[in-house]
C-alpha cells in the first residue's frame, strides 16, 4: 500500500487506496469504488487499466525496458536459450543445469503425438489458414489428455500438462504448415534440440534428412526468446480471462491463439512483407514511399517501425537485427523484397525526420524479414508467434490460478433505450 487517493463529486468523497509495485509503479486501486459510491469506471481497451498484479515480466516502454522475472532481455538473449527462458517464466527462477536438463528431456519425449490427430488435419483443406488449424489442433488435446480438463487436479498433472503443450506446439504449427503446402507431414526427432528440430519438422521430407543451419537454429532460438512474454498484451489478457472462469489451460492457450491471429495483435510482421512486396510491384522506389510516410495527408503508413507501447525503442529489434544480418548472410538469400526492407531499414535509421520520432525498425520488422528468408509463408507467421509467446502464456495462467483470482467480468456503461413497450408486429 503506497497511500490514498480521494475522488469527489456531486458533494461526496471517497478514499482509495494505491499500490506501488516493485519498479516503484503506482495504481488506484477502484475494487471497492462500486461498492462505496455506486459508480465504476470507464477505459475503452483498458489501456490505461490494470487488470492484475503480476511478478513475470516488466515493461518500461518509454525507456525501452523488457525484463523477465528482473532478468533483461538482453541477457537471456545473449547467454539464455528458449526452454531455459520458458523454464524461468512459468517456475519463476533460472533453471539448476539438472533441471533445464531434467525439463528438456521431459518436452523432448512428448513432441510426438496421437496418431489420431492426423484425422483432425486431414479434415481441414489446403485452403485453411494455419492458425485456425493450430487452435483447433490445441483445444482437441482436451480429448485426447481429458484429466486436463480440470486445472483444479494436481500440480504434477498441470505440470504435465505444460510440458505436453511445449512439446507438441510446434508439432501442430510444422503439421498444420505441410497441409497447407500439400506435402506429407514429419515425425519428431529426439536427438535435435528444440527449434533444429521445428525446423526439421517444416523443412525435411519423410524419406530424407533436413540439413540445419545452426545459424538459422540460433536465430529462430531468440526470436522465441524475444516473443516469450510481453506483458497484458490482448492475447495474454485473453488466456487470463478465460483461465479465470477454470476454464483447462489448452482450453485457454487456444483462445489466447484465436485473439493473437487478429491482424492488429499478432500480424504486424506479416504486415511487413505484404508492405515491401507492395513497393516491389510499384517499381520498388524506396524514396517514393519513405517520402509518403512523411506526408501525414497521405494514407500510407510504414509498418514494422515504431511501436505502440515502446516510445524510445524496441530493445528487442536491436538484438535481432543482428540475427537477422547473419541469417541473410548465411542462408545468401537473393530476394528483391528484401533488398527493398534493407533499403527502408538504412533510410529510417538515418534520415532525421524518422530518428526524431523515433521511428525504429521494430521487432516485427526484423522477424517478418526473417521468416521471409527461411522460405516461411507470410500466413505461418502468426504461428511462430505463438509458439515464442506460448511460454508467456502459460506463465500468465499459472499465476492468475496460484493468485486465486475472481473470474472476470468487466462492467459496461449502458447507451441503449431506455424501458419501452412491446410493439404488436402488426402495429410496427
Amino acid at each position: 500500500m503506497s497511500g490514498k487517493a480521494e475522488i469527489k463529486l456531486d458533494g461526496n468523497s471517497y478514499e482509495l487506496p494505491v499500490v506501488e509495485g516493485t519498479e516503484n509503479e503506482k495504481a488506484v486501486d477502484i475494487g471497492q469504488l462500486r461498492a462505496q459510491s455506486g459508480l465504476i469506471t470507464i477505459d475503452p481497451g483498458y489501456k490505461n487499466t490494470g487488470a492484475t498484479k503480476s511478478a513475470i515480466t516488466f515493461l518500461d516502454g518509454e525507456k525501452g525496458i523488457l525484463r523477465y522475472r528482473g532478468y533483461p532481455i538482453e541477457e537471456l538473449a545473449d547467454k539464455s536459450s528458449f526452454l531455459e527462458v520458458s523454464y524461468l517464466l512459468i517456475f519463476g527462477e533460472l533453471p539448476t543445469a539438472a533441471e533445464l536438463e531434467s525439463f528438456q528431456h521431459e518436452i523432448t519425449n512428448h513432441t510426438l503425438i496421437h496418431e489420431d490427430f492426423h484425422k483432425i488435419l486431414d479434415g481441414f483443406p489446403s485452403s485453411a489458414h494455419p492458425m485456425g488449424v493450430l487452435s483447433s489442433m490445441v483445444t482437441a488435446m482436451t480429448a485426447f489428455y481429458p484429466l486436463s480438463l480440470d486445472p483444479n487436479r494436481s500440480w504434477d498433472e498441470v505440470k504435465m500438462s505444460i510440458i505436453r503443450i511445449i512439446a507438441k506446439l510446434p508439432t501442430f504449427a510444422a503439421w498444420a504448415y505441410k497441409n497447407k503446402i500439400g506435402q506429407p507431414v514429419v515425425y519428431p526427432k529426439n536427438n535435435l534440440d528444440y527449434c533444429s528440430n521445428f525446423l526439421h519438422l517444416m523443412f525435411g521430407l519423410p524419406s530424407t534428412d533436413h540439413v540445419i543451419d545452426p545459424v538459422v537454429a540460433n536465430a529462430l532460438d531468440k526470436l522465441l526468446i524475444l516473443h516469450a512474454d510481453h506483458e497484458q498484451n490482448c492475447s495474454t489478457s485473453t488466456v487470463r480471462i478465460v483461465g479465470s472462469s477454470q476454464a483447462s489451460l489448452y482450453a485457454s492457450l487456444s483462445a489466447g491463439i484465436n485473439a493473437l491471429w487478429g491482424p492488429l495483435h499478432g500480424g504486424a510482421n506479416s504486415a511487413v512483407i505484404e508492405m515491401l512486396e507492395a513497393i516491389k510491384e510499384d517499381g520498388g522506389d524506396i524514396n517514393k514511399w519513405m517520402n509518403k510516410a512523411k506526408d501525414k495527408d497521405d494514407p500510407f503508413r510504414l509498418m514494422g517501425f515504431g511501436h505502440r507501447v515502446y516510445k524510445n525503442f524496441d530493445p528487442r529489434a536491436r538484438i535481432i537485427k543482428k540475427a537477422a544480418d547473419e541469417v541473410l548472410e548465411s542462408l545468401g538469400v537473393v530476394d528483391p523484397v528484401l533488398d527493398i526492407a534493407k533499403g527502408l531499414e538504412e533510410v529510417a535509421l538515418n534520415d532525421p525526420y524518422f530518428v526524431e520520432r523515433k521511428l525504429y525498425p521494430n521487432v516485427d520488422f526484423y522477424s517478418g524479414i526473417i521468416y521471409r528468408a527461411l522460405g516461411i509463408p507470410t500466413d505461418m507467421f502468426t504461428v511462430m508467434f505463438a509458439i515464442g509467446r506460448l511460454p508467456g502464456w502459460i506463465a500468465q495462467w499459472k499465476e492468475m490460478r496460484e493468485n486465486k483470482e475472481p473470474i472476470g467480468r468487466p462492467r459496461q456503461v449502458y447507451t441503449g433505450a431506455n424501458q419501452r413497450p412491446y410493439v404488436d408486429i402488426n402495429k410496427r
